[in-house]
């Protein structure tokens, strides 16, 4: 693997976390079903961050370097097949 993994910035669930911990669980708060929903995202959020990092725990240690990407515009282009 000679091209670096791209791998989304930490900050996009940092983003989405708060957003969802400090304004949509609080606006369903008044409704149990969707505040359970907002919940179970959440814990699948942090679940998801808990992955890509052991992710790049795994790649630090084979010498894989991680290219971080805070959108898709400047992505390398694929070949076309």
């Amino acid at each position: 693997m000679n091209e670096p993994l791209p791998l989304p910035s930490h900050v996009h669930y940092e983003l989405l976390l708060r957003l969802l911990e400090q304004q949509t669980f609080f606006a369903a708060y008044e409704h149990p079903s969707l505040k359970g929903d907002v919940n179970e995202l959440i814990i699948t959020l942090r679940k998801a961050l808990s992955q890509q990092r052991q992710l790049e725990e795994n790649c630090d240690r084979l010498g894989f370097k991680i290219d971080y990407r805070w959108s898709l515009n400047g992505a390398p282009e694929r070949p076309s097949s």
